[in-house]
């Protein structure tokens, strides 16, 4: 007899949503951790980072408030502080992990795991190697930031988001950022907040470059208005050590130039993390980028498993989670009911951005017939009462069924509306079907119904 029914690698936002779903189904399981719980969501990604922008976010409140009738005095920035409340964030929320562990019955197990044999899992830790058996395996091991072979990335003062949310004693005097994507529009964000002078290098021709580009072209321009220098079309050749800090050359259409940061952030993506896993021939297949799953997530070694960033296209959070409860059901002998095809995407910048299936540009290139209701938020009153700056949004349907396939939003509390045009798509409803139930007024939410009207009247005409 084994000693787990379910050994899971990993205690970030997928292993532990898994363990505790298993562990609720009636199977005895155990999670393997090597760092801190919650992995990097918890630690070194998704919460600190939002919690470094929700106090760049205070101090901008504070100190642009004149528009409201507030006017401050010597507003200061605490870096030091602003750190502390982000790992006090972060542990807190590690905390109640591992509360739910123990009230669950959970074994959580500090240290490397390596899967050495069909179900065999050796765990090195703080009291040696111990070796555990389990019917199934689950990883679920995340990860981590990517340094391409760029000459002068490993130069001190060159980070990853790894790095730089280890955190720092002052502000930063001026920091480049190599990569317009997510992480690099929500760092450039926290910094120019604060008064830092950012610049962002991005080898696209636009910010946010995956995503419908208008939410790209607007929040370029936004930053451009707050002071950031944004630099697309951009291909870094490499990074030197300056006097006043490190030099990034890079090459345009233009020609070569280049600009000197105190610091540089590397923000150019992430690898799945499966290193030092597998022990001698026992590997899984891979493609070389994720680790290879069927449609049960299991790999092609019999009983190992895998979710999440390891494993999945869709490099979020919250996929994993879906995907850990979903393994978790297999395992049980039951289905899940999370429709796995459609994934929200959420972006911290101000204002915020989420979206969620189909541009209408992806459909038309898919063969779909496609059209899309816009709403500019000038008119939205509650746009106009935080001074906010330009914000829309924009719902894709079906032209034949009128099912509503894509949605995407930039504006305040853009992610937490997106969920509700997540169930629409889930549940193939339609804009004539959502403009059924009133939204209050005045709320941000007003201008999906006003998106929606202008939608319905183009699938009409």
């Amino acid at each position: 007899m084994n000693d787990f029914q379910l050994i899971v690698i990993g205690a970030g936002p997928g292993g532990y949503v898994a363990a505790l779903r298993a562990t609720k189904l009636g199977l005895q399981v155990a999670v393997v951790e090597r760092r801190e719980t919650g992995g990097t969501c918890l630690n070194r990604g998704c919460i600190p980072t939002k919690t470094l922008l929700h106090s760049s976010q205070v101090y901008q409140a504070i100190a642009n408030g004149e528009h409201a009738g507030i006017t401050a005095q010597s507003v200061q920035v605490d870096m030091a502080a602003i750190f502390a409340h982000k790992r006090q964030v972060s542990q807190q929320l590690a905390d109640g992990i591992e509360s739910m562990f123990q009230k669950a019955g959970i074994t959580l197990l500090r240290g490397a795991a390596a899967i050495t044999a069909p179900n065999t899992v050796q765990v090195t830790g703080p009291d040696g190697e111990q070796t555990y058996t389990a019917d199934d395996i689950l990883i679920a091991t995340g990860s981590v930031p990517v340094r391409p072979p760029i000459p002068g990335l490993e130069l001190p003062g060159v980070m990853t988001s790894d790095e730089l949310l280890e955190g720092s004693d002052h502000l930063y005097r001026s920091i480049v950022i190599i990569g317009g994507g997510v992480i690099g529009v929500e760092f450039a964000t926290f910094y120019n907040d604060l008064g830092c002078e950012v610049t962002v290098l991005e080898g696209m021709n636009r910010l946010l470059p995956t995503l419908d580009r208008e939410l790209g072209q607007n929040l370029g321009l936004i930053l451009k208005k707050r002071g950031v220098k944004v630099i697309t079309g951009a291909t870094v050749e490499g990074v030197e050590q300056a006097k006043d800090g490190l030099t990034v050359r890079f090459a345009t259409k233009k020609g070569t130039d280049a600009v000197t940061g105190e610091k540089v952030l590397c923000a150019i993506g992430r690898r799945a993390y499966w290193d030092g896993l597998f022990a001698g021939d026992f590997i899984p297949e891979s493609d070389g980028k994720r680790l290879l799953v069927d449609a049960r997530y299991q790999t092609s070694l019999p009983h190992v498993y895998a979710i999440g960033d390891v494993s999945s296209q869709v490099q979020l959070a919250h996929m994993a989670s879906a995907q850990g409860t979903a393994v978790a059901e297999l395992l049980c002998g039951s289905g899940s009911d999370v429709d796995l095809n459609v994934v929200p995407s959420c972006i911290y910048s101000r204002p915020e951005i989420a979206v969620v299936g189909l541009t209408e540009q992806e459909a038309k290139e898919a063969g779909i017939p496609a059209k899309t209701g816009k709403c500019v938020m000038f008119g939205n009153a509650r746009t106009v009462i935080v001074d906010g700056d330009r914000c829309l949004m924009k719902i894709v349907a079906r032209s034949d069924s009128h099912e509503i396939i894509g949605a995407q939003l930039m504006c305040e509390h853009s992610t937490d509306m997106i969920s509700e045009l997540a169930q629409a798509i889930a549940n193939h409803l339609t804009p004539a079907q959502l403009l059924r139930a009133m939204r209050p007024h005045p709320t941000f939410a007003e201008a999906m119904t006003d998106a929606l009207e202008n939608l319905a009247e183009k699938l009409t005409d």
